[in-house]
């Protein structure tokens, strides 16, 4: 097999296939000429159930994560309805991270949950309570590594044994990592999602998603209720995804780097509380992170703020370099305070996070003007 780097450029480029383009061209096509008046058996019929440009992307994908197939979708959101419209179902029940992306608890709480599909959030990193959790209607274990935005690290091999020994799929949202710092299918993932809006894009300028499956049949299931439900990317932002991932390797090695030195700097500043990195070795899952990951801990530092809520609002406001948005994964470096953002609707409950936390994502500036704007930012009280 070839290197993560070499497939990263050339995994789905088909040059014969598409008049000798040395990139795959945007097939900005709805519909296609059919040959006979049959179901379809090769060749392409309709973009909402295939599409060329993202067949290609699809190809890639599954090459990057060492599945047996892909499916891209509209975004992460879409990812995860694909999932759970496919696997879920009235009387089932899902185990969810007691640290989760917020709109993946919307979707589980305020949606599947109405339609009758149970769920608990258990602490990941804990393989007693993710044991406890487990029912015998369980139908998947969904894990975060690292987790949004506390960065817990679940150890996917052991949590991966743990639902097949009770007959449930392992679910793992590899987003924060992205497949070239952690392959979860290796370690026994039956499907990983993605927001490719985030480091598989790398650029802010489109919103993706996609799941990819360890098993023929599995991903032959996803595909076909991706198709059933409409949720395929378009064929401008597949495009735009599998060229972000031709520097995806690049960008990894220099946001992980710059990551580490601006958490190292976090931990030492005295209006820091606690910094939340896997690079540390502090961090409770220090030690796993660098048996799991490769290549890096990631590009994502959390930190609480001493002085509550309003004074990590004022630190956000203050950023001069660090640009004030949601989402992650880009080239420019970004800061939220998830408690009034990203996760504002989990508060008061299981998944609920601390109001002093920040998530920064390192873009690609230089790590000593990102280090003196946080340092600015966070000395203004």
């Amino acid at each position: 097999m070839t290197s993560f780097a070499t497939r990263a450029v050339h995994a789905g480029n088909h040059p014969a296939a598409h008049n000798g383009a040395v990139t795959t061209p945007i097939y900005q096509a709805a519909t296609f000429v059919r040959p006979r008046a049959l179901p379809v058996e090769s060749g392409w019929d309709y973009s909402r159930i295939a599409n060329p440009t993202r067949a290609d992307l699809e190809e890639c994908l599954a090459a990057l994560e060492g599945g047996a197939s892909a499916v891209a979708v509209a975004s992460g959101m879409a990812a995860c309805v694909t999932v759970l419209q496919a696997l879920g179902r009235a009387g089932g029940h899902v185990v969810i991270p007691d640290n989760v992306y917020g709109g993946t608890w919307d979707l589980v709480h305020d949606v599947y949950a109405r339609w009758g599909l149970a769920y608990t959030a258990a602490d990941m990193a804990d393989l007693d309570a993710v044991a406890a959790a487990i029912r015998p209607q369980t139908l998947l274990v969904w894990t975060e590594s690292p987790s949004n935005p506390l960065l817990k690290i679940t150890d996917i091999a052991a949590v991966a044994d743990l639902a097949h020994a009770a007959g449930a799929l392992l679910v793992t949202d590899g987003t924060f990592a992205s497949p070239y710092l952690q392959q979860p299918v290796a370690l026994g993932a039956d499907l990983v999602v993605h927001s490719t809006t985030k480091y598989l894009g790398g650029h802010s300028d489109i919103t993706g998603g996609a799941v990819v499956a360890a098993t023929a049949e599995l991903g032959a299931e996803i595909a076909r209720y991706a198709g059933m439900l409409g949720t395929g990317a378009a064929p401008q932002e597949a495009w735009l995804v599998r060229r972000g991932i031709k520097t995806l390797p690049a960008r990894m090695r220099q946001v992980c780097a710059s990551a580490q030195r601006v958490a190292e700097f976090a931990a030492g500043h005295p209006a820091v509380a606690r910094v939340h990195y896997p690079g540390l070795p502090a961090h409770p899952g220090h030690l796993l992170a660098a048996r799991q990951m490769r290549g890096g801990f990631g590009g994502v530092v959390s930190i609480e703020v001493r002085g509550g809520p309003d004074a990590a609002g004022r630190v956000c406001e203050r950023a001069r370099l660090f640009t004030l948005a949601v989402s992650l994964g880009s080239v420019e470096s970004l800061i939220e305070q998830p408690a009034r953002m990203t996760h504002c609707t989990t508060a008061g409950t299981p998944v609920g996070v601390p109001g002093n936390l920040l998530r920064l994502s390192i873009g690609l500036e230089d790590a000593d003007e990102l280090i003196a704007d946080l340092d600015q930012a966070l000395a203004g009280d």
